[in-house]
């Protein structure tokens, strides 16, 4: 078992990310942070709290962390997830769960205060780990793990030509993490995530498979859905945050190569990961760059965990989808 502390911005693909790690046989969810980013955090610790509640897993406690970023104004990303965040879903919280009195940067400080064989999976801006960071300067080494969702290399950027939406949200959060953690980065950018995109087939396969989880899924993707057609010409949606869970519980699904990141927090390059793969600034690496994924492999793994199939079964199923044929 890999303990763990996801710290997430929720709207669609985090919930599908926790949807994953909460049910992966060799994590332990031992805490689940918020902060603003694609939703404001109040809106966050809702979504979790929906997700939780689908999955049977209330125990996990849930820290709300930063209501903007370090420096600049706040811009959500409603306009992508939908107003509430999970397309217009509307699902309703049936539970009385609430967030812990402590927020978010003040427990990951405490937390890391002595060495822990616990990772940190973060899927939104870096906002709550810059302040922890701030409060306690060694909690770089006092994880074990650190995976990013954030950043790109080559692909293109998602919120200008150049930048990823979670760093341009917080780019002086990125840049000052990159800085001072003081431990390898593991960096899943779109290179990597724009890879792993939910298709109509399979989310028909996930409704035929599992009516309940089907269900849910197509409920909170619809909305993703149609952005991507009418922004993208994309058939289906990019789901990038659960391909970080799936690499963190199991690395063998990417490669790349250590380097050294800087996050530009001026100009029109906000945000931009600085990759110096030549080598030109002759600083240590501080990050690991996924470039290469193995998305049918991805896939197995999270249709295997969600819809609590047999790995079997779905690993002849993924090889239909990779070759471009239905079930």
């Amino acid at each position: 078992m890999q303990k763990v502390i996801i710290d997430c911005d929720p709207e669609i693909d985090d919930v599908l990310a926790l949807m994953l790690a909460v049910q992966t046989p060799n994590l332990d969810v031992v805490a689940i942070t918020v902060v603003s980013g694609n939703v404001p955090a109040d809106l966050g610790v809702q979504n979790v709290i929906k997700c939780l509640e689908f999955c049977d897993r209330l125990d996990i406690p849930i820290y709300k962390g930063a209501n903007g970023p370090l420096k600049r104004a706040y811009v959500s990303a409603q306009d992508t997830h939908g107003q509430d965040g999970l397309g217009e879903s509307h699902i309703k919280v049936t539970s009385n769960k609430q967030a812990e009195r402590l927020d978010a940067a003040t427990f990951l400080a405490q937390t890391f205060q002595t060495p822990q064989s616990i990772g940190v999976i973060a899927l939104g801006p870096l906002t709550n780990i810059a302040q922890a960071l701030i409060a306690n300067q060694n909690i770089g080494q006092n994880l074990n793990r650190f995976v990013s969702m954030g950043g790109t290399y080559q692909a293109a950027g998602n919120c200008s030509p150049v930048a990823e939406y979670n760093y341009w949200c917080d780019p002086d959060a990125a840049q000052y993490v990159y800085a001072h953690l003081d431990h390898r980065i593991e960096m899943i950018g779109l290179d990597v995530t724009r890879q792993i995109v939910l298709s109509p087939d399979i989310l028909t396969y996930c409704q035929y498979m599992n009516a309940q989880v089907g269900q849910f899924i197509g409920a909170i993707t619809h909305f993703y859905f149609d952005f991507h057609w009418q922004q993208e010409r994309i058939l289906g949606c990019v789901i990038n945050d659960p391909l970080a869970v799936a690499y963190f519980s199991d690395p063998t699904l990417c490669s790349g190569f250590s380097t050294y990141v800087d996050v530009a927090t001026t100009g029109i390059a906000l945000g931009q990961t600085l990759v110096d793969v030549n080598n030109f600034y002759q600083r240590d690496a501080n990050a690991r760059v996924l470039t290469q994924v193995n998305a049918p492999a991805f896939f197995e793994q999270f249709l295997t965990t969600v819809l609590h199939l047999e790995p079997a079964q779905v690993s002849s199923d993924v090889q239909r989808f990779a070759m471009g044929a239905s079930k």
